[in-house]
């Protein structure tokens, strides 16, 4: 079989979106005739765990010890250390100083992020193991994009190699960006390096229109999209008795949709057969701000907070939801982030209710797939209506997604798509 070598730093027992995508390629190449070799780091800090996830056995693993400075950032605040590792960084006015002294010193001495130590040690070790091991393509995939370092390195180690480097984010327009507290120098490193990376590898991949659309104002290295996808997990589960709406994932503290807060209040005030069904389920890490706001819209005897779900569990309480909701930062550089859960809110076949920035591209996925419908932040009478007639549905037992159009986003023929890329 061809081989591959794919460096990442998400991998089982990791949770969250990150580790999803290149655990589910490694699991079809075999059936394309690749065999995947991982690379990982032995001792990483994960700021969420699942141990639910499973790896191929056809899937070779090599690992390599990782120094971490957030086991010394602990040292300052360990409450603040995970939570800004688990991405969530509070707003300006709210942070503490040790918090804002951790914020400075991520995004200006640990460029472009906390694990570029393992970029050298990692380099020299598979500088040996690709000498000795018949590997034509390797694949770096980020963030964090130090990843991509190692890549460029091995890529002009070894000039013969092909090198992809897929991004399942944007680098320097990602939202939480703006919050490191850069200097302009730190930003201009940020920026070379970005360069350096999409001019020297041999092929791009993204996970949006609109990111392939940017990167090819910066460079002229061929990209390709191909998004995030699901997996059909068998399992009868009865929906909710409750008129759920269920958030799965992280709502960070600008992933706060107060009109949409209003929207429940106001229905909550006008239809007592609404309050008596109504339930608001969050489901992941949730910032405080974000509860407040909820709370203080009156939502509070509403909202059930779960917490972190393993894989499994999460795509249980998705099928089990009357309605999903998918939120996304109201911001411009935000319109080209595609979460993933959007594809297992797909494979849940449940009607989503998604909020964003205007000319997201989830409004596009939304629309062709017939999966439910896409606002702006700007929109709350037909927010509203929208929420009102899933209601009426809901109490005539008529509730339900039509979605259709979504094998494209199998795992399967997902990887069918990176298989033709791999020379």
């Amino acid at each position: 079989m061809k081989k591959v070598l794919i460096v990442t730093y998400y991998w089982p027992p990791a949770g969250g979106p990150g580790v999803q995508r290149w655990l589910k390629f490694s699991k079809y190449l075999p059936e394309f005739g690749i065999q995947p070799i991982i690379y990982k780091p032995k001792n990483p800090s994960y700021p969420i765990l699942d141990f639910s996830l499973e790896v191929s056995p056809e899937v070779v693993v090599l690992e390599k010890p990782i120094f971490e400075p957030y086991a010394m950032a602990n040292l300052l605040s360990k409450d603040d250390t995970k939570t800004i590792s688990s991405g969530i960084i509070k707003l300006k006015a709210r942070q503490s100083w040790s918090e804002q002294l951790m914020l400075y010193i991520r995004g200006n001495f640990f460029i472009p992020d906390a694990r570029k130590f393992w970029v050298k040690p990692s380099v020299d070790y598979l500088k040996e193991y690709l000498s000795n091991s018949q590997i034509d393509t390797i694949i770096t995939t980020g963030p964090p994009h130090s990843m991509h370092l190692i890549g460029k390195a091995l890529k002009q180690a070894n000039p013969h190699l092909q090198w992809i480097a897929d991004f399942r984010d944007p680098w320097t327009t990602i939202g939480y960006h703006s919050a490191l507290k850069l200097t302009v120098s730190s930003q201009a490193k940020h920026k070379a390096l970005e360069k350096e990376v999409l001019d020297s590898a041999d092929q791009l991949i993204v996970t949006s229109s609109q990111t392939k659309g940017e990167f090819e104002t910066k460079t002229k290295t061929p990209i390709d999209v191909i998004t995030n996808g699901f997996e059909d997990t068998p399992m009868y589960v009865e929906l909710s008795e409750n008129f759920t709406v269920s958030h799965v994932g992280s709502l960070l503290n600008d992933r706060n949709p107060k009109v949409l807060w209003e929207v429940f209040a106001e229905l909550i005030e006008e239809d007592l057969v609404f309050k008596d069904f109504f339930e608001l389920k969050l489901i992941g890490k949730v910032s405080n701000s974000v509860l407040e706001s909820a709370y203080q819209s009156g939502l509070k005897k509403f909202v059930s907070i779960i917490g972190y779900l393993d894989h499994k569990d999460a795509v249980e309480s998705q099928k089990s939801s009357q309605m999903l909701l998918l939120i996304e930062i109201n911001k411009p550089e935000n319109k080209s982030i595609i979460p993933g859960k959007i594809f297992e809110y797909l494979a849940s076949r449940r009607p989503i209710l998604a909020i964003g920035p205007k000319g997201w591209d989830v409004n596009q996925i939304i629309f062709e797939t017939h999966s439910g419908k896409c606002f702006n932040y700007d929109e709350k009478t037909s927010l509203k209506s929208y929420v009102k007639e899933a209601f009426k549905a809901f109490l005539n037992g008529k509730l339900k997604s039509n979605t259709k159009n979504i094998d494209q986003y199998h795992r399967k023929n997902l990887t069918q798509k990176l298989v033709k890329l791999i020379k």
